[in-house]
């Protein structure tokens, strides 16, 4: 099956009572156009999306195919993150944060406040936020959000 557009979403009226297929498509692929995947049933889906996909990205639960049965959705799976956290007493440090996390090109998403954040696991960066006086970090698994994405692009460049 070959998936040329996003039709919507799940939540989305015309999906309900659907059965659905989930395809995985990890963080680091979102944005890219071309994909050849196996979904959790175990149907063939190649997905050649346009290039408005390089700035949207697919999202969790974006449909891609839909009959009046099933439908197969984008599963985005959880990952190793760093979940970084700037003690309130040292907001200037998320600049900092901010520096050494953008200087590797690695995404940054917002956390559940303002002064905690993720970013995909590196041992390295990991070892370099802990460095930062006033952040802590840990290594935790996180389902990435990309609504909550603070870097202009996604891509998986590392130093």
């Amino acid at each position: 099956m070959l998936c040329e557009r996003i039709l919507g979403t799940l939540s989305d009226k015309a999906f309900e009572g659907l059965r659905v297929d989930y395809v995985d498509i990890e963080w680091h692929e979102a944005f890219s156009r071309l994909h050849r995947k196996t979904s959790a049933e175990g149907e063939d889906v190649g997905i050649r999306m346009g290039n408005e996909i390089l700035s949207v990205g697919l999202n969790q639960d974006d449909v891609l195919y839909a009959d009046k049965n099933k439908v197969i959705a984008v599963n985005i799976p959880a990952c190793e993150a760093i979940r970084a956290c700037v003690q309130p007493d040292h907001p200037r440090q998320i600049a900092k944060l901010c520096y050494e996390v953008g200087n590797t090109h690695t995404t940054m998403f917002r956390g559940e406040d303002d002064f905690t954040f993720y970013t995909p696991f590196y041992e390295t960066l990991m070892e370099k936020i802990n460095g930062i006086h006033g952040v802590s970090a840990e290594k935790v698994i996180k389902k990435f959000d990309f609504k909550q994405a603070l870097s202009s692009s996604v891509n998986n460049h590392h130093h």
